[in-house]
Parts: structure tokens; sequence; C-alpha cells
């Protein structure tokens, strides 16, 4: 009756057909490609937690204000990377700045990215930009802090990064990245309340933004479904997402928010910097908020995404 998560980007887009040919719900919470509220949109589908357009917006702009006006990127050669590069690409030279080159990485199966760290140090950038995820991002970074680049004054911009990866890869490694997420266990009081009820489930594993999309996505969609009777939401997944969008959300990861007519879910987005070991105060202490974008103004309009069923 209901698919969540999503997986990589192309697996998403293979999926998010096939859930609306059943008519069933997908709650994407973790794919990335704003194509789901745009081209590849269907009313079965609602995007939660990230898409390439605010990680973009949010990282890229920001950046550049702050200095950083030009970027080579390191990108994961699928869907996902070339979004995530085109989309930022974009925000970057909106903003002032340029371009200098770009490189495409195998996916998946690359596990040395010396050769391309190289060629993105010898462009003279001041920013580096990871248009990947994963293993990729975290060996990026951890190369990237062998070759000392950050040390060298060069600028790293994770475009999809999690706590998880933080924790794993420690603060003398990371230090100084900029990343954007939509949920900090540590952002405010409910955040801190959402995360200590559920920590004894966890143990010490990280929290980012994609455990709190899964868990508010499902959250709505229950409460929805106990509106409707439980009989009456597993006859029409467009019916029970119509409801969706029509019952405004509400929970403790990402506090009040709406989802749009192309299934968009809108909730701000924030941009942090990992802390230096010397600044955190404990474990997951690890981010230093920089810019909170609303989430009317953190996701791409929507007369810009060209959702095939939503009237202009």
């Amino acid at each position: 009756d209901v698919i969540v998560d999503g997986g990589a980007s192309s697996v998403a887009l293979a999926a998010n057909d096939i859930i609306r040919e059943k008519n069933k719900v997908f709650l994407n919470t973790s794919s990335a490609t704003s194509d789901l509220t745009g081209r590849a949109c269907t009313p079965n589908t609602v995007h939660w937690t990230y898409d390439t357009w605010m990680l973009a917006k949010s990282t890229g702009g920001a950046t550049v204000r702050a200095g950083g006006d030009s970027w080579f990127f390191i990108t994961a050669d699928y869907a996902f990377g070339h979004a995530l590069e085109r989309d930022t690409a974009t925000f970057v030279r909106n903003a002032g700045g340029r371009i200098i080159g770009q490189v495409r990485t195998p996916f998946p199966g690359t596990t040395d990215f010396s050769s391309f760290l190289v060629q993105a140090q010898a462009s003279r950038a001041k920013v580096i930009g990871l248009a990947n995820a994963g293993s990729d991002t975290v060996n990026c970074i951890k190369q990237a802090a062998e070759f000392g680049l950050t040390r060298r004054g060069i600028k790293l911009a994770s475009l999809l990064m999690f706590l998880p990866d933080v924790h794993a890869l420690g603060l003398e490694t990371t230090q100084g990245l900029i990343c954007t997420e939509t949920f900090y266990w540590d952002l405010n009081d409910r955040t801190r309340a959402f995360s200590a009820r559920v920590r004894p489930a966890i143990g010490q594993n990280a929290l980012c933004m994609n455990h709190a999309g899964g868990y508010a996505a499902v959250l709505h969609y229950l409460k929805v479904a106990a509106e409707m009777g439980v009989a009456q939401a597993k006859q029409s997944g467009t019916a029970t997402v119509e409801r969706m969008k029509a019952t405004p959300c509400d929970d403790d990861c990402f506090g009040p928010g709406t989802i749009r007519a192309d299934g968009r879910k809108l909730h701000p987005a924030y941009l942090f910097e990992v802390k230096k070991p010397s600044e955190s105060r404990g474990a997951f202490d690890y981010y230093k908020l920089l810019q909170t974008t609303p989430g009317p103004e953190a996701f791409r309009p929507l007369a810009e995404g060209g959702c095939s069923f939503v009237k202009s």
C-alpha cells in the first residue's frame, strides 16, 4: 500500500512509475532527484526531506557569498550526481561565481579519488564541490584531508552529507566542511526531545535527516490513513496523497509544514559548518548553524518544476 525511502535516484524514478501504475503511495524520503516533483512527478508521490535543487541552493549560493566564488566539481557519474552538479552550478553562477572545471567519477566502484583531487587542486578553484554521496563522499573527504587540501585554504562543499558520515570520519578530518541538512538533533527543543526519545532504541548511532524524514513521512501518512479509514486509504494511493496534501504537517523533527500540489514537502533547510574538535562539547555535537532558509524559499518554485498535473 505504501513504499517508504527510495534509495538511489535511478531506483526511485523507476519505482515512481510502478507505484503510479499500481495506484499506491510513494513516500520518498532519501532519494535526492528533484525530478520526482518535476518532469517525473505523479499524484501518488510525496518527496520528503531534501532534493538536489534545495541542496544546491543552500550550499552553492551561500558558499559563493562567503567568498568561495570559483568551483571544481567531483561528480558521481549517474543521475543523482549529474542533477546535483547541474543545480549547484546554476546557483553558483547566479550568485556571481565561476565553474572552473569538473570531473565525472565512475559509479559505483570508485574508491581512489586521488587523481580527481589532484585535478581539482591544479584548477586553483577555491571550492571543491562533491556531487556524490555515501562511500564516495567519505572517501573524497578522507583523501582530501590526507593531501592537506583544506590546510592549503581549499574549501570542501559536500552537496549531500549526513551526520553519521561526519561521525565516522571524525572532526579532525571533516572540520570546516560545509553541508546542508533539514534536520539536526541539537537544532531546537523539539529536535532534542525527539532525539532523547529515540536514543534508547538507536544506541550510539548518529541521527540525520534521512532518519527524521522516514519517521515524519510515515507519521503523517498514518495520521491521514486513520482519518480516512484504513480500507479507504488502501483503495487509492492518489486519494490518500491528496488527503496528505490537504492536511497540515507538524512533527518534532521538522516542525510545522505543508505538502505542495506537486508532492514537495516544504520545511526549512539549514546550512552547517562542521566544528573543529576543540569546539565540540561531546558525541554528535558536530555542526555550527550558518544559515536557515524557510521552507517556501528552500525548494524549487512550483511554477518552475514542470510537473504535468499541476495547473498553472
